[in-house]
């Protein structure tokens, strides 16, 4: 089922419109080479993976076999490839960049590698991830639409402070909390507050805060205050950017948590949230929490039914 919006489909292909023409895709020519965009495709591809097949690039490059077979042959007669023999199958043959063609494809790297890098060096590192992090995944998400073969996902979870985390922490809680709870500034504020004081905190060892990494970005958080009342820690910061739904990732970051709190003997783990939040709930439920009290809260910008959930270790 098609869940896009139409208003971001169309913001998508204008900027992709847009890009096409400044990269130079739109001119007989690309990265300062003398070759068309096709054959600097071909070039970098044969570089990054030492060999390729004719075949292999019909498909890598999504061109037809007649278009490859013409294009290789006109880049083995510029002399920057030449073929070998296949010994994974006699039928074919493989290609490789000759000497010029190595030259040739470090002058595309330099040129390419200053143009974007000066495109985006305005940017705040921040923006510049969540560019990269776009930009992988609309590619990856063309390459499924044109293959059929889905790419599988490769989560992390990293442990301790990094840049940003504080950052992006308030901003998934923020985005989530907008949409579900019509939550605005003053419960974004108080999440930045807090989790700023909480990585104060973190050379305490019995304070610890993770991330679910996606390449580079931040998708997901969960944090351990040590540092509760009666020895008690305090579960915070516990959620997953959309994006990252469905995998089993909140499932692995609780137990991440939790694994610590029992390491380091802790009484009891609490944690506070709201009322209705019934997908979440179900997973504290399945880790051992148990609902505690409810209280009415006013601190976050409208009136809410708080919960606290407490596990007492075993």
């Amino acid at each position: 089922m098609n869940r896009s919006r139409p208003d971001l489909i169309d913001q998508i292909r204008c900027a992709s419109r847009l890009m096409v023409r400044e990269l130079g895709f739109m001119q007989p020519k690309l990265a300062a080479s003398r070759y068309p965009p096709s054959s600097v495709h071909t070039i970098v591809e044969i570089g990054e993976r030492g060999a390729l097949t004719a075949a292999e690039l019909v498909t890598l490059l999504g061109l037809e076999k007649s278009s490859v077979s013409r294009m290789v042959r006109k880049l083995i007669e510029a002399g920057e490839l030449e073929e070998f023999a296949n010994e994974d199958d006699a039928r074919s043959k493989k290609l490789r960049l000759t000497v010029r063609g190595q030259k040739t494809l470090d002058d595309i790297e330099t040129f390419a590698r200053r143009q974007v890098g000066e495109a985006i060096g305005d940017l705040s590192s921040e923006q510049q991830q969540a560019v990269s992090h776009g930009l992988d995944q609309y590619a990856a998400a063309l390459q499924t639409q044109r293959t059929g073969a889905r790419q599988p996902r490769h989560y992390s979870i990293a442990r301790g402070y990094r840049p940003g985390v504080i950052g992006r922490i308030a901003q998934m809680h923020a985005e989530y909390y907008a949409k579900h709870a019509n939550f605005g500034q003053p419960f974004e504020s108080l999440v930045a507050a807090d989790m700023a004081e909480l990585m104060g905190r973190l050379a305490n060892p019995r304070n610890e805060v993770w991330a679910v990494l996606d390449g580079t970005q931040i998708v997901g958080s969960i944090a351990i205050d040590g540092e509760g009342e009666n020895g008690e820690a305090i579960l915070r910061c516990f959620i997953l950017d959309p994006s990252a739904h469905g995998q089993g990732l909140g499932k692995r970051l609780l137990q991440e948590a939790l694994d610590f709190c029992d390491g380091h003997r802790f009484p009891a783990v609490r944690l506070w949230t709201f009322k209705g939040l019934d997908v979440a709930r179900k997973l504290y439920e399945n880790a051992g929490f148990v609902l505690e009290s409810e209280q009415e809260g006013q601190q976050w910008g409208k009136s809410v039914v708080e919960q606290c959930f407490v596990r007492h270790a075993v």
